[in-house]
């Protein structure tokens, strides 16, 4: 089945209602690599619930969300072969920890690169507490690989962030394990991409890959801990691009600008994985 353009534009996507709970919260800091350093006293305030906790700025990603919908027939979508392309994280007010969560997620635009060469959807979540309190906006662009020249618009096209020149200000390095996925997709993204070796081969890799947003929820770490000190009521907006997939077990390095500009590359491959970043911190 082809995209139908106005049909997907329109794709009816299901409010999400969730109860968060301290363990959900505990658990999505967990998946996305905090504490994996016992001695950091830092790291303890995101997943330790005996504490006065903090909640994740990147868990926005997951709060609410719908799920694998690009799966569903009637989009007309080769899910197979969808990647993650881009995402911002817009924070209104500091995420919390425990309470009732609804999600409400719309496709913004569609853009057709042409046939053989794909297309491009964007989308956009808000997060709200059970009051209508808006707690942050999301906004991602998924790169459908095998679904263009269906006749839709060229354009128009999200302008990526300038990389500055020079070597960074900082960097951190943060380890992912091999299990690293197993864990992510608990959070509600369980694309068989990043579980099933036989999926991941028809996509055209050799084994499963890291979510996309698993590897924002590191790059997040590390903005908070070179820019913030681990405030991460800090973090006020974030965008960035993914331009290669991570394996699990490979080691993330984060390479930052003081004005908030970043990029990420993997130490094991020297490839970019995530490009023309930019965070916006208030402290």
């Amino acid at each position: 089945m082809a995209i139908e353009y106005e049909k997907l534009l329109n794709f009816p996507i299901p409010e999400v209602r969730q109860h968060l709970t301290k363990r959900d919260s505990v658990f999505y800091a967990l998946s996305v690599g905090l504490g994996m350093d016992p001695m950091d006293e830092r790291q303890l305030d995101f997943v330790d619930h005996h504490r006065e906790m903090k909640a994740m700025p990147s868990m926005a990603v997951v709060l609410g969300h719908p799920g694998f919908w690009l799966r569903n027939p009637e989009t007309g979508v080769d899910a197979v072969r969808v990647v993650h392309g881009e995402q911002g994280i817009e924070i209104h007010k500091p995420l919390p920890v425990e309470g009732a969560i609804i999600g409400t997620t719309r496709v913004t635009g569609i853009v057709d690169k042409g046939e053989g060469k794909g297309a491009l959807l964007y989308s956009e979540k808000q997060v709200r507490g059970a009051d209508g309190t808006l707690y942050a906006t999301t906004r991602s662009t998924t790169f459908l690989r095998g679904d263009g020249g269906f006749g839709g618009p060229s354009g128009p096209v999200k302008p990526p962030h300038p990389v500055p020149e020079g070597e960074p200000d900082m960097v951190v390095d943060l380890p992912t394990r091999p299990e690293q996925a197993l864990y992510y997709r608990l959070n509600g993204d369980d694309n068989p991409l990043h579980a099933s070796p036989s999926i991941a081969a028809k996509a055209g890799f050799p084994r499963p890959i890291l979510h996309g947003l698993c590897t924002l929820g590191l790059v997040t770490h590390a903005l908070i801990r070179a820019l913030a000190n681990y405030d991460a009521a800090a973090l006020k907006s974030l965008d960035l691009r993914f331009s290669s997939p991570v394996y699990p077990g490979e080691t993330i390095r984060t390479e930052i600008w003081r004005d908030g500009a970043f990029r990420a590359r993997l130490l094991e491959r020297d490839v970019v994985v995530v490009n023309n970043g930019k965070a916006v911190i208030h402290g």
